[in-house]
């Protein structure tokens, strides 16, 4: 079919750098200018009897009908974007303006390529939104789910995972791992012989389009040509780098054959946006650490007072819901202060380190062992709500401190006086259970020469207002 007598003649058609094209009542095209070949890689010949619909993305089809029918009509269309698939199987964006000629019963528009403006745009704004995600999330779980969502907006990225690096065990963390599909992924493998290893200690990206294995494996040693087979049929990864560490992981994205296929213009999206995250995940890391280091105490890495305090607080609102109880150990060292003048504070701080580890090794995950000064500990038991419990996990924690302890060329042996306190029979507020368990715990100290240096404070029943 020939299009109507248009305003110009093709040969001035042509010497546009935007393309222009006429579009029937069925929506196939009639007349394209050269400039077309340009944009989606068809030549006009090749275009001419086409649906225009099949080659717009199946994402922006929709709302591509929608403005077709407004322009029928007779709505002016001036500035409408949307996406095409290239002859090449790539993405361009076009921003069309349209008229639709009742006349002569067409749709005629000229198209502009706007995909490299779209590129910048979306650069930008994913900077932006990776630097605000960075100072909105608490912590890395919290922050990977975020930056997900900003790459698939970018690259529509299904399957998506953070690879971290552990070069002591040569392994990689996947904190986040989805697979093409958006199932759940492995959570950690070796950095041998994989293609996140071969990106990582690369330092390169890593891109697998989809095809035959012969295209797909010509760059990989032989190694990982089993590793791609197994892969998703478009994988593309990028090295993570942070400015104090140098390489920490990759950012991998995966997707299915049918979806859209990632090329050069995904590689550096994505490696411009791994520059981003890099920083991102250095940032949340030291929030990590700073929030870390105001909670713990910096010699035994236990909770400190304040955060020691906060747990006691929880549990006592949960014992009041269930109507429990709970436990409260309070334990001081007995001749700390002679071990630091016959062998020095080194020794005196590596001991401490030891009663920190060897009392979270003998309660609960659930319980919570704190340092709350000096040589003084403290231990909430939480769901122990009988004293004869309590007693038992105490003796457990004096058979612990019994093993002699090693500190360079000397041995010691160390032990502990303990108090208890057990809510709600000795208080209902934390500063009653925390004095009650003191209190105890100094009656203990005093019991020179019992067989158990253990004591219950059984006079704080009495006083619980």
């Amino acid at each position: 079919m020939k299009p109507p007598t248009l305003p110009a003649t093709d040969a001035f058609f042509d010497l546009l750098l935007d393309a222009v094209c006429a579009v029937d009542a069925d929506g196939r095209f009639v007349f394209a200018s050269a400039a077309i070949e340009q944009i989606l890689g068809y030549t006009p010949q090749e275009l001419i009897g086409q649906r225009m619909i099949d080659l717009v993305v199946p994402e922006d089809r929709a709302r591509t009908l929608a403005r077709v029918n407004d322009i029928v009509g007779g709505a002016a269309s001036p500035h409408f974007e949307n996406r095409y698939r290239r002859k090449d199987g790539s993405y361009v964006d076009i921003m069309w303006s349209a008229r639709w000629s009742e006349a002569d019963q067409l749709r005629v528009a000229v198209a502009r390529d706007v995909t490299e403006r779209r590129r910048l745009d979306a650069m930008r704004a994913a900077m932006y939104a990776i630097s605000e995600a960075a100072n909105a999330a608490s912590s890395l779980p919290v922050l990977f789910p975020l930056l997900h969502r900003i790459v698939n907006e970018l690259l529509a990225a299904p399957g998506f995972a953070i690879a971290l690096y552990d070069s002591n065990d040569d392994m990689i963390l996947l904190p986040y791992h989805l697979d093409e599909h958006g199932a759940p992924g492995a959570s950690s493998m070796t950095a041998a012989d994989t293609l996140c290893g071969h990106v990582i200690k690369g330092g390169r990206a890593l891109l697998l389009a989809p095809g035959p294995d012969a295209e797909r494996l010509a760059s990989l040693p032989p190694a990982l040509h089993g590793a791609a087979r197994r892969s998703a049929p478009c994988w593309l990864g990028v090295p993570l780098t942070s400015r104090k560490e140098g390489p920490i992981g990759a950012i991998i994205v995966k997707s299915p054959a049918a979806a859209r296929q990632y090329g050069q213009v995904e590689q550096d999206l994505l490696q411009f946006v791994a520059s981003q995250v890099g920083i991102a995940i250095e940032r949340v890391r030291m929030q990590e650490q700073l929030q870390h280091m105001a909670r713990h105490d910096a010699l035994t890495g236990l909770p400190n007072r304040q955060l020691f305090l906060d747990r006691l607080d929880a549990a006592l609102a949960r014992a009041v819901r269930s109507a429990g109880g709970f436990a409260l150990l309070y334990l001081d060292l007995d001749e700390f202060k002679q071990v630091n003048d016959r062998h020095g504070h080194a020794a005196g701080d590596t001991l401490l380190r030891e009663v920190g580890q060897r009392l979270q090794g003998a309660v609960r995950d659930v319980d919570t062992v704190g340092r709350i000064g000096g040589d003084e500990f403290i231990v909430l038991l939480e769901g122990v709500d009988n004293a004869a419990d309590a007693f038992l996990i105490a003796a457990k924690i004096e058979q612990v401190f019994g093993a002699p302890l090693t500190i360079g060329a000397f041995e010691l042996k160390i032990g502990a006086s303990i108090g208890l306190a057990m809510y709600p029979a000795d208080g209902l507020r934390a500063a009653q259970l925390i004095e009650r368990a003191d209190i105890a715990m100094y009656r203990a100290k005093q019991q020179r020469g019992a067989a158990r240096r253990l004591a219950q404070d059984t006079q704080g029943a009495h006083d619980k207002a």
